[in-house]
């Protein structure tokens, strides 16, 4: 019998250009590639996945404070799964083994179930589709109810997108939003939400494109244009103009970005390697929505209901 890689089964795609494999492990885009050029930074079948590269992130993204929310008059608290930052990181599902339920050459649907348990007491079953077309990689994410009563629910994608080579400093950046998520900058606590050119406009403003340079980012935001069909599109390309773009519809008001900066700098091999991409359907620490003076879009999933995000990755130049 052969042997299951440590990121789990791995399921490759193809069509025209683009190429992908996805890990079953965290329903986890492993590798993307367009005529041969990464789209995303990559990782072994081997390997364990790092910082939640291209992993599906269930049943909230980002974080929740503390491990403690409040819902529906109960109080819950969860594993702290970023102890660091005494938080509890990126949701249930990012170490579940997802199973193959439709494949083709060109697409996989994944599924498995957020069991009930102890801090998130619901049963949620999830099931995801990556499906490669002349357009890019598209995923969608379809989250059903499975318990006895409304979810607290959020999901995200992790992918870190490359524009080319160079570092992301060398990179330009468009982000059509207009306000942004301030953090402390020890554990990372949502502290507000204003204008990305009341302060820091160097730092947080990229509603026009221009390069990243130093800028530090590790920050939601939202207040997105999109088109008439209702998409918003980030853009991330080289100096030559070639890069990779991220499209997602209405389902997600908020979108984090990370330049990737690790705590060893230079010496890391990831460092200000990629720009992680996450459109969110909900802000960071969304389960305590309450605490937040503004619309953290915390969805709430009745029983037998199901509820629908989706993005799409694709090549430039």
């Amino acid at each position: 019998m052969a042997r299951t890689p440590l990121s789990g089964i791995q399921h490759a795609l193809r069509a025209g250009d683009y190429e992908a494999v996805v890990s079953s492990v965290g329903a986890s885009l492993r590798s993307l590639t367009y005529g041969g050029r990464d789209l995303v930074l990559s990782y072994g079948a081997d390997e364990v996945r790092p910082q939640y590269r291209g992993a599906t992130l269930v049943p909230w993204p980002n974080r929740v404070v503390d491990g403690r929310y409040a819902f529906g008059g109960v109080e819950h608290r969860l594993a702290l799964t970023e102890p660091e930052r005494g938080h509890a990181l990126h949701g249930l599902g990012v170490w579940l083994d997802f199973q193959a339920i439709d494949k083709s050459p060109s697409h996989v649907t994944l599924e498995a179930a957020v069991e009930a348990q102890a801090g998130y007491p619901w049963r949620m079953l999830v099931r995801t589709t990556f499906s490669l077309n002349s357009e890019g990689l598209t995923q969608s994410v379809t989250a059903t109810n499975e318990g006895l009563s409304p979810a607290p629910w959020g999901t995200s994608a992790h992918p870190y997108l490359v524009a080319g080579s160079g570092r992301v400093d060398d990179w330009t950046l468009e982000l059509p939003a207009d306000s942004v998520v301030h953090a402390t900058p020890d554990r990372l606590i949502p502290a507000g939400l204003t204008p990305v050119d009341a302060a820091q406009p160097e730092r947080y403003d990229f509603r026009v494109a221009r390069p990243i340079g130093a800028a530090q980012i590790d920050n939601a935001f939202t207040g997105i244009a999109r088109d008439e069909a209702g998409l918003a599109t980030l853009r991330l390309t080289d100096g030559a103009g070639a890069g990779v773009a991220m499209v997602w519809d209405q389902s997600c008001p908020w979108v984090q970005l990370f330049t990737s900066d690790q705590p060893g700098g230079a010496d890391d091999p990831a460092h200000r390697a990629a720009v992680a991409v996450e459109p969110m359907t909900c802000a960071p620490d969304a389960f305590n929505a309450a605490a937040y003076a503004y619309d953290a879009g915390l969805i709430v999933v009745e029983p037998g209901a199901s509820t629908t995000a989706q993005w799409r990755i694709e090549a430039i130049g």
